[in-house]
């Protein structure tokens, strides 16, 4: 496994993606047919730039706090 995200190839594969959140790769194609998710299709293939799959996860975070606060769960 990849030691820090500069060591990972520019474009990312669904391995890659399962490495990093330490899901099957099952999970990993099904998380990228999300619509919200920033796939790069080649014909068949799935593939994800490594800089916009970080930023896709830097804001799932923010968007599950939105949907909590929303909610009421969280109050800030």
């Amino acid at each position: 496994m990849h030691k820090e995200k500069v060591d990972l190839p520019l474009i990312l594969k669904a391995t890659h993606i399962s490495e990093i959140l330490q899901v099957s790769q099952r999970v990993a194609y099904e998380i990228m047919e999300r619509s919200d998710f920033p796939l790069i299709r080649i014909g068949r293939c799935k593939r994800v730039s490594r800089e916009e799959f970080f930023r896709w996860l830097d804001g799932q975070g923010r968007e599950d706090k939105k949907m909590l606060r929303s909610s009421g769960a969280i109050i800030q």
